[in-house]
């Protein structure tokens, strides 16, 4: 019986060290991944607010180019009042505010490039999303409903729980949407993830924990609107974009 109790101590104390370790390495990667993570939005210096957020973005490439969803860029910019694309950089109310110019776009994918102006920030490196399992430990950093709660990225982890389509038939034609029938005549497959994403977290880099690798790209809209068109209310599943497509828009 003690040869039992010594063993089950032992492991208990194993099992804790490698997740003492494991929480290690993603405190040093959230450290150097906070560094590349930007707000996407508006700036205008006569409108009121002046500022407008609108979701996230991280810096690739070499340090003026930024990766975030279609959907966040604002399409709406008023130039009577001057109202310009920008990113904003730093912690807190009073970021550092940077024109940007979007220069790249894949509507089918949810995505879009922009390039900043003025600055060159610290990039993140883009991993291989085709070796990714269902299990996989995963984290992303962004800023969940930003503009309430600030400019202070947060992260989230959990695990790729399923690798699944971006669309599915429907049972009733009704319900069926135009956006659906577009995803189903070429169909992809996108990361459903058990960590919960909030308006704000769309553009988010989802990374490695160990390496910081990027792997994905959060998506909260987008994919919602093709997977849950018959739920009344949209679930609190989160999803990603495979990083291979933000690499062929890159390219």
């Amino acid at each position: 019986m003690n040869c039992v109790r010594h063993l089950s101590v032992a492991l208990l104390i194993i099992h804790l060290g490698f997740s003492q370790t494991a929480f290690a390495n993603l405190a040093n990667t959230v450290a150097r991944v906070k560094a590349s993570i930007v707000a996407v939005g508006s700036h205008s210096p006569i409108g009121s607010p002046q500022s407008e957020f609108s979701g996230t973005g991280f810096v690739v490439g070499d340090g003026s180019l930024i990766v975030t969803n279609y959907h966040v860029v604002p399409s709406d910019l008023n130039a009577s009042k001057r109202e310009q694309l920008v990113v904003f950089v730093g912690q807190g109310r009073k970021p550092k505010v940077y024109d940007a110019e979007l220069i790249a776009s894949d509507r089918v994918h949810d995505l879009a490039i922009l390039k900043v102006k003025g600055v060159k920030l610290t990039p993140l490196r883009l991993g291989n999303d085709s070796h990714v399992r269902e299990g996989q430990s995963i984290a992303f950093t962004g800023y969940p409903i930003g503009a309430i709660l600030g400019l202070y990225a947060a992260t989230h982890r959990g695990i790729i729980s399923a690798i699944t389509p971006i669309a599915t038939p429907q049972i009733s034609s009704q319900q069926i949407t135009p956006q659906m029938i577009k995803q189903l005549r070429k169909p992809y497959k996108v990361f459903q993830l058990d960590a919960t994403a909030y308006p704000g977290n769309s553009g988010s880099p989802v990374y490695d924990p160990e390496t910081g690798l990027v792997i994905g790209v959060i998506n909260k809209v987008f994919v919602q609107g093709s997977k849950e068109a018959a739920l009344t209310h949209p679930s609190g599943i989160s999803y990603a974009i495979p990083i291979r497509y933000a690499k062929a828009l890159l390219k």
